[in-house]
């Protein structure tokens, strides 16, 4: 804790209850964050009162705070203006801090026999070029799309010398892409198309559309038959690629829409651009370390609009925010006109809002080596049993025993949802004999978090802390081991996988009440793939103990036969049977064997008999 905790609340609570900007300094005098604030007093004496509401980033800015600084507003609007000027100036370390790198992007039209069309970054070389775009999604999706419509190459071929050498690919035999590489397409022809593709451009799909319909009927009129098939294919193919744009259209014309997703600890924005009722630019901003959501999102969404020039009348958010009057007063100065925020409640906007949201999950699972659909499971179960974070690393243990022999534990671990197999850990009980699952269970959650204690400044292996632990058991198994948990200060959720009569998974359980599963589909498919996982690690382990000591007891009880004579001994014959019905000259022949250890074999099965 901040040994200047004390000092820092008694001048805080000095300060006036008027808006403004506070700024903390680390004791290097460095600037390490940047707020706002309606009333400085309240919101500032906050950091220095009871830490237990705080995130885990906001204790470690405050336990690196040495003083603050603060200067009073007028407004609260005056107040997230400075702020955000502040933050673009000094780009403190806890403040979410967005890289205004969104340079420009263009259409390239390469200057030669048979051109192509392509996306640039900038302007240089020969050739046409079309922009500037703001958006790169853009001009990737106009790219795209006219390549498509027009069936223009996108292989690496070189024309004409590469005409007639190879096969077409496989576009031209699916109708995307017109085959250039045959030879028999003349460049007049071709330079036509990229013409056509170059007006469908600049000019849009209606426009082009027109212009194509007037070209169709004056082939049909001139009996061009041929050539007006291909124009109305072509016709086809931009209202179709057009109407596959107007599938997110909305009622609202010009918005953006604005999503986050967290697991807990780090977070993914997701912004959706639309004009004319089309999306026409996405963004994603992966940001680690992201504190408090609600807080996070003010800052977002001032920094977002401050690095751009088209503000749009509606910003569509995924949730309620404190600041709303300040935040609209920033945008509608900003754009010149009215904008403001706008939280859906239903209808339109609101699935564009779950669209939006569902995308930030998949950009922060693929992140994190994980899925989308596996990401959406994870933070079901962490809701499910009111986790604060998103269980992203899982460890689960299991006993077996068979009547209090070979009595050993398994523990797997799952990592974004999929088993993290060089994870996996088994134990051995060492503590006692006999059969006591729940002696058992205390022993190994005390060994694996000793280890803890050991390793934790390496974050690998027993060193990490995981999210969730689930144990194969009840409210017995976790009477077991908390008071493990509590005796060594570890603070990691705690549940019971319970089992139905016929050993299928039924409930979760934190040892005082059960939560069922059943009605949740993706949870109980999820939580009885790590049950049934577990238990098959752990019966696997017992089985190889029980293995060993069978072969313990009968080949290595022989004086000068240990584990890798054995091996090899049952290697060469093939079982314990054909040991034993083997000649005295046969066991000495095997390999590995001595004429001494040849004659103790023979000695203890024929003897024995």
């Amino acid at each position: 804790m901040n040994p200047k905790m004390k000092e820092l609340r008694e001048r805080a609570m000095k300060l006036p209850l008027e808006p403004g900007v506070y700024i903390m300094h680390n004791a290097k005098k460095e600037i390490i964050y940047i707020g706002k604030a309606k009333a400085l007093k309240n919101r500032v004496s906050q950091y220095f009162g009871s830490q237990n509401n705080h995130t885990e980033k906001v204790r470690r800015m405050v336990d690196n705070v040495d003083y603050f600084e603060y200067i009073i507003t007028d407004s609260e609007f005056e107040a997230l203006v400075l702020e955000a000027s502040l933050i673009k100036q000094n780009k403190p370390r806890y403040n979410i801090l967005l890289k205004d790198d969104k340079g420009y992007s263009y259409i390239k039209i390469s200057k030669e026999p048979f051109p192509r069309i392509t996306e640039a970054k900038k302007p240089d070389g020969t050739g046409e070029f079309i922009g500037p775009y703001t958006s790169s999604y853009y001009v990737k999706n106009a790219v795209d799309q006219t390549v498509k419509i027009f069936r223009l190459p996108t292989c690496g071929r070189k024309f004409p010398e590469d005409f007639g050498r190879g096969r077409p690919c496989l576009n031209y035999h699916i109708k995307q892409c017109c085959g250039l590489c045959r030879g028999k397409i003349s460049e007049k022809e071709y330079n036509d198309t990229i013409s056509e593709a170059v007006a469908f451009l600049k000019n849009g799909t209606s426009v082009n559309v027109r212009e194509l319909e007037r070209e169709m009927n004056e082939a049909a009129e001139n009996l061009e038959f041929e050539r007006a098939a291909k124009l109305r294919d072509r016709i086809t193919a931009v209202k179709r690629m057009s109407d596959k744009q107007k599938v997110v259209a909305a009622k609202v014309r010009e918005q953006d829409v604005i999503a986050l997703f967290t697991d807990g600890v780090d977070g993914c924005f997701q912004v959706f651009r639309f004009s004319e009722g089309m999306l026409y630019d996405r963004e994603t901003f992966l940001i680690k370390d992201i504190g408090d959501e609600t807080t996070a999102f003010s800052e977002f969404l001032v920094q977002y609009y401050a690095q751009r020039d088209r503000i749009p009348p509606c910003v569509t958010v995924d949730r309620e925010l404190e600041d709303v009057e300040a935040i609209n007063a920033f945008l509608t100065e900003k754009a010149g006109k009215k904008s403001e925020l706008f939280v859906p409640q239903r209808g339109d906007r609101l699935a564009l809002v779950s669209m939006c949201r569902s995308n930030a999950a998949e950009v922060l699972a693929q992140s994190k080596n994980s899925q989308g659909k596996k990401y959406a499971v994870l933070k079901e179960l962490g809701d499910l049993l009111g986790l604060e974070k998103i269980p992203m690393y899982i460890e689960s243990y299991d006993i077996s025993n068979l009547a209090g022999t070979e009595n050993v534990a398994g523990m797997v671990v799952f990592e974004g949802g999929r088993p993290l197999k060089s994870a996996y850990r088994k134990f051995k009980i060492k503590s006692f004999e006999g059969q006591d699952d729940y002696a058992s269970m205390n022993e190994v959650l005390t060994r694996r978090f000793e280890e803890y204690k050991k390793l934790k400044d390496t974050c690998e292996g027993f060193g990490r802390l995981p999210d969730l632990i689930l144990l194969d058991g009840g409210k017995g198994q976790i009477s077991a081991v908390r008071p493990v948990l509590e005796g060594m200060n570890i603070d990691v959720p705690l549940f019971g996988m319970v089992k139905d009569d016929k050993h299928r998974t039924r409930a979760i359980t934190d040892g005082s009440g059960e939560i069922e599963l059943k009605s949740i589909r993706s949870c109980f498919k999820f939580v009885t793939e790590i049950q049934d996982e577990v238990h098959r690690f752990a019966i696997g382990y017992h089985h190889q103990r029980r293995s060993g000591s069978a072969f313990k007891s009968s080949l290595t009880d022989i004086e000068g036969i240990g584990k890798t004579r054995a091996k090899s001994l049952l290697k060469h014959f093939g079982s314990i049977k054909n040991i034993k019905e083997a000649e005295l000259s046969e066991l000495e022949n095997a390999p590995s064997m001595t004429k001494n250890a040849a004659d103790a074999v023979y000695k203890f099965f024929h003897e024995t008999d």
